[in-house]
This record gives C-alpha cells, structure tokens and sequence, in this order.
C-alpha cells in the first residue's frame, strides 16, 4: 500500500523548443541551445 501511488507518477512531457526544436522540458533552459523565453541565458559550446 505505501508503494501504490508509484505507478501513478510519469515522467516530464518533453517539447520542443521553439529556437532549435531540440525536445526539452517546459520551463526549462533549452540543454541544446542555451535559450529560454527568448533570450540565450547559457552559453553552450559544441562538442567535436
């Protein structure tokens, strides 16, 4: 009974993201671009 409610809890949705359209979590600063509402907030440098 304790561990019941388990099955109900799902992971976050993922969409995409309106500068790259890389899937990311809402709300969240985009992990491919750098981006939120808009405006780069992290910069994220390419891997080679």
């Amino acid at each position: 009974m304790r561990r019941a409610y388990n099955s109900v809890l799902k992971l976050p949705q993922l969409s995409p993201c309106p500068q790259c359209d890389a899937p990311s979590i809402p709300h969240r600063v985009c992990p491919a671009c750098g981006y939120y509402g808009g405006r780069q907030v992290v910069s994220v440098t390419a891997l080679a």
